[in-house]
Parts: C-alpha cells; structure tokens; sequence
C-alpha cells in the first residue's frame, strides 16, 4: 500500500476526452492522457483492502466480481506510486497478455467492484492499466519472448481475435509451434473489424502481431477454414497435434419484421468493418454502407450501439437515434444491494454523448420504404413484460437503420458443421470448462464461440485457459498459469 491515506486525501480524477466538435472531424482516439504525476496520485488512492474485489472471484459463474483475468490491481498500483513503472508492467503483464487492449474498450467491471465505489470514487484502475502498458511499449520493455526450448508439437488455432492471440501467445511461449489461421486480411478479429479507430487504433493490435511473430507464432491471413474455397478443417487435425477453436459470436440477432427486406436495412456488423477497412487502407470489397447526409436509427442499446452511433456522426449523419426495448435502467444504483458485483444503472458512452438521441422501451413493429428503400419505422412504447402499450405508436424517419441487437452465437455453417463438434442448446460450442475440449478428440473451443457473446477480458482469459489446457493436453503437465 502506497500511501496509507491516500484515499481520504486525493480525489478521484480520470481521463477527459478531446471536445466533441475536435474529436468528430477525424477516426482517431481522443481520451487525453493523465500525467505521471496524476497517475501516481491516482495510485495512491489504492486502499489494498483486506478482500480486494477488484482482483476477481476466479469464477466464471453469473455475477462474478472484479478482474476476469484477475489482475493485481494493488500489487501495480503501489508499483505506480512508487514509480516503478517497469515492475508494475511485468506485474501487469502476469495476468493480461494484452493490457493496452482492456486498457481502451473494458468496461472495468475492476472499477465497480473497487470499495471506493461504495461511494462512487472508484480507483482509476483502467486508465492507470493503461499508462502502465503505454509507458511499457514506449521505453521498449516489451520485447519477444521466444521460448527457450521447443517442444516439437504444433497447435493450429482458428480465428485471430483476442482469444485466439492469447491462446497464441501463451502456447508459443510454451515452446509449441503455434499456426493461426484467420480469415481476415490483418489480425485482431472484432478489435480490429469492430471496434471503432476512435476507441482503438490499429496500430495497437500491429506490434503486438510482430512481437508475437518474434515469438514464434505464424500467421496464415485469407485463410477461411472450413467456408467455402478455404482450407478443409480436417486438414488441420491430421497436421497439427491439437486444434483451438477461439472464435467469436458472429451470428446477429436478426429482427424479422414486415419490411425487413427493404434496403438500407443492415446488421451493424455489415456497417462497422467497412469503415474501419477504410481507415486501415484496406479495400471495401461490398457495397458501401454511408451514413453522410442520412438520419440514422440504430436499435440496440449496448457498446456495438455505441459504436455505429460514433462512426455515423463522423461519416456526417443528419440526426441518429437510438432504440432499446429495455426500460430507462436507475441514474444510479442501490449500493447495499449490488456492490460489489456489475450494476444496472444508466451509462452514456462517448459515442452517446456526442449528439445521439436515446429512446428506451421502444419495440420497433414494421419498417416502411419507397421504392424499396426504408424510410420510415413504425414503432410503439412498451411495458415492463415488452407488450405494446395502446396510444404511445410513432413513426420516425429512417434512411438507414443499423440492427445492433447482439449475437446469438457462432456461425455454424462452414468451420463447425464440416469438423462436426458438438452444440449447446445456445448454439455455442460445448467444451468443458476445466480442460475446453470439444466433443472432438485434441479439438478445444474458447472465447465467444464456446461462452457466448462477452467482454474482450473474458476472451483472454479465456484464451489463456484454453492454452493452459491444450499444453497439458500435449506435455501431460503445465508450467502455464491456470
């Protein structure tokens, strides 16, 4: 513990952003770093409680609290306060193989469970993650670190999102030879075909892929295992000593409703990964979906809202406006019921603040069009059990509408139907939680594709898992952290 009263002393103080009409001009990340000295103030209102909640309970269990990765978010905070930057990074680095990536788009669920929080002060645990691995990258403590002996074996991992790259890493380091095929042109999954450049730029995701590929991993880019013209997935099981499966929740949650098939209707995972292959240089190989001089309807509440609603205003959107059919969650919540676990209270991200206008409890019934084009959504008010309430129906404008409800689970065609693992009734790939294997010998699963649609910290620690199993699988023991 830093500094023994530093919580009754220093007041909470985050990472402003860059004002809105600056930050819409352009795709860049605009959070405004704190300074080392409000870094190590920051530090140093580390309480290191007695049950630090922000470290995470290790479960994978509904309601689990604090760190899913279970950071030592105490040990790095006293290490910050005292200046040692470059053992709060090794400390950090124990547990997380890509901070500077929860570091941006987590929503620290750390912060929540935090005992600050009690009182609405969390410490500012995600940002001070942040400047520890920036400092890192930028006084080139983060090197390769290629194993020192090889154990002959090689591991074929399918997808190259944040799951896969963990489980990657961890395997490399372990002395396999680690190939990972990724459908894509570049690395990073949703991180990289997802998530805005305004929230996280690319070049981020770049020099980890090279200090991974100084590690030994090799990277197989425009490789679609398993679809159609690709590389047949049982290849892989005669080739490689064991096979991960990392993959992500790709399927979206449609909303079949009279009109749906009228154009300028698209799932926002259509619409975000062509401007983000726009800003990464790399061509748009479909019909271009532009929000410029449109009113925009995004339906969904949650982050990939988020994210359509802050690439719509930057393409120069007319107006936008976002539906959820969940009520208005509390401003705040009630303390003594929910901390230290993941609250359900109101939250404006960035995107949201920059100009969207939020409507809740709304059920969207009937898309209307001209000449086959969408212009307008019929919608009506619903209660607490989402039955439509008489008298509230309205209509709003709509040129383009952005279907941003979630992911039901992975796309089963191609990749999982040809190498036939089992399902779980969600549709997810049934694997065990103690070693991740599949129905299918030497064949793990990880990440969204074996829990379902979740947090980018849930798909490293579940990459990290998944390569502590598959290296016990192959060795009959492990020196990997479980």
């Amino acid at each position: 513990m830093g500094k023994v009263t530093g919580f009754l002393e220093i007041e909470r103080h985050d990472r402003k952003y860059a004002p809105v009409a600056e930050r819409l001009k352009n795709f860049n990340e605009f959070v405004v770093p704190l300074s080392e000295k409000e870094l190590r103030d920051q530090a140093a209102r580390c309480m290191n409680c007695g049950i630090p909640y922000c470290h995470g309970t290790g479960s994978a269990a509904p309601g689990t609290t604090g760190c899913p990765v279970n950071n030592q978010i105490p040990d790095w905070n006293d290490l910050v306060y005292n200046g040692n930057w470059e053992e709060a990074a090794r400390n950090l680095h124990s547990t997380n193989n890509f901070p500077e990536f929860t570091g941006r788009i987590c929503p620290a669920p750390c912060e929540a469970s935090c005992t600050l929080n009690i009182d609405d002060n969390p410490v500012t645990i995600k940002t001070i993650e942040c400047a520890i691995v920036d400092k890192a990258w930028e006084n080139g403590w983060l090197k390769p670190e290629p194993a020192a002996v090889k154990t002959g074996k090689k591991v074929a991992i399918v997808g190259a999102g944040p799951a896969g790259l963990a489980a990657a890493q961890q395997l490399a380091r372990a002395g396999h030879d680690v190939h990972v095929f990724e459908k894509n042109a570049k690395a990073g999954g949703l991180l990289r075909y997802g998530i805005p450049d305004f929230k996280m730029e690319k070049g981020i995701i770049d020099r980890r892929i090279a200090q991974m590929e100084g590690e030994g991993v090799t990277f197989h880019y425009g490789v679609n295992v398993g679809g159609k013209d690709g590389l047949d997935a049982k290849t892989l099981l005669k080739v490689y000593d064991a096979v991960a499966l990392p993959g992500g929740a790709a399927a979206p949650r449609d909303l079949p409703i009279p009109g749906r098939d009228l154009a300028g209707i698209h799932y926002a995972m259509d619409f975000l990964p062509q401007q983000n292959r726009r800003v990464g240089n790399e061509p748009v190989n479909t019909t271009e979906i532009l929000a410029g001089g449109k009113h925009v309807v995004v339906i969904g509440g949650g982050d990939t809202g988020s994210d359509c609603i802050g690439t719509s205003l930057r393409q120069g959107a007319l107006s936008v406006t976002q539906l959820e059919i969940m009520p208005a969650p509390p401003e705040r919540e009630n303390k003594a019921l929910t901390w230290p676990n993941w609250p359900l209270k109101m939250r404006t991200s960035s995107s949201q603040a920059e100009g969207a206008v939020r409507e809740f409890a709304v059920l969207t019934q009937k898309f209307e069009g001209e000449n086959g084009v969408v212009k307008k959504l019929h919608c009506v008010r619903v209660d607490a059990q989402f039955k439509p309430i008489p008298g509230t129906e309205f209509v709003l404008a709509a040129d383009l509408v952005l279907l941003a409800m979630g992911f039901v689970h992975p796309v089963h065609e191609g990749l999982l139907k040809s190498l036939g693992v089992d399902l779980d009734p969600r549709g997810n790939v049934k694997a065990n939680l103690t070693d991740y294997q599949t129905s299918l010998p030497k064949v793990f699963s990880a990440g969204d594709m074996r829990r379902g649609q979740s947090l980018v910290v849930w798909a490293i620690r579940e990459g990290r898992l998944c390569a502590q199993a598959v290296d016990k699988f192959l060795m009959g023991k492990t020196d990997l952290p479980r």
